[in-house]
């Protein structure tokens, strides 16, 4: 495989910017940097919403952030309001307590109802990876291909047990099977870093030093 160019991998970033500090005048000059190096969306707060973009860049918002410990009528409500206000993209944040208990129709049921309140959205579904094991990431996979996701993401990047690894990305993309596109974010703060994660099957990187990460491309 070779290595991708600079535009390519830009081309599968998220910009992003989720610090619960971060004031609008900051996420407009986020949405402007994303722009300027190239990047294919930039993933902020629903607070932010509604929020002007450039032609060509995407908006994606998170949903259930960062905990995922949210009602399910209450994480449906944030994806419909977060869609109706212009997001094409769902960054959702999963329900820990139902993976750790081996829940896997309460996993389906919390993807589900996001996916069927934002139907036109791509869905992406934050596993938080660092905090399960190889049997718990596989099952959360799978329920995410069950409710009809997009996207599995490792990593809020908020969780003390860390963000993106490459082993996770690959177990998550074996999983898949390219049935659903992975998101590798969390921690990813250089241009080796990045390309690991591409190479171990990662589709779309979050990442909040994008211009860092692609000065080393």
């Amino acid at each position: 495989m070779n290595a991708p160019s600079r535009a390519e991998v830009a081309q599968i970033i998220d910009h992003t910017l989720l610090k619960p500090e971060a004031t609008r005048e900051q996420v407009r000059a986020a949405v402007a940097e994303a722009a300027e190096l190239g990047a294919y969306a930039v993933c902020v707060s629903p607070s932010m919403l509604p929020l002007e973009l450039p032609e060509g860049l995407r908006l994606a918002v998170v949903c259930g952030f960062p905990s995922g410990a949210h009602q399910l009528q209450v994480k449906s409500a944030e994806a419909k309001r977060a869609a109706e206000q212009g997001a094409r993209e769902i960054d959702m944040v999963l329900n820990l307590a139902n993976v750790l208990a081996g829940d896997a129709d309460a996993v389906y049921a919390d993807i589900r109802a996001v996916r069927d309140a934002a139907p036109g959205v791509l869905l992406k579904v934050i596993i938080e990876s660092a905090a399960l094991t190889d049997e718990q990431i596989v099952m959360a996979c799978e329920q995410a291909v069950r409710a009809d996701a997009d996207y599995v993401k490792t990593s809020t990047g908020m969780h003390p047990a860390g963000g993106a690894s490459v082993h996770a990305v690959e177990l998550m993309a074996a999983t898949v099977g390219g049935r659903l596109g992975v998101k590798a974010s969390g921690g990813i703060r250089d241009a080796e870093t990045a390309l690991a994660m591409i190479q171990a099957g990662a589709t779309r990187l979050g990442l909040s030093g994008t211009a860092a990460v692609l000065a080393g491309i």
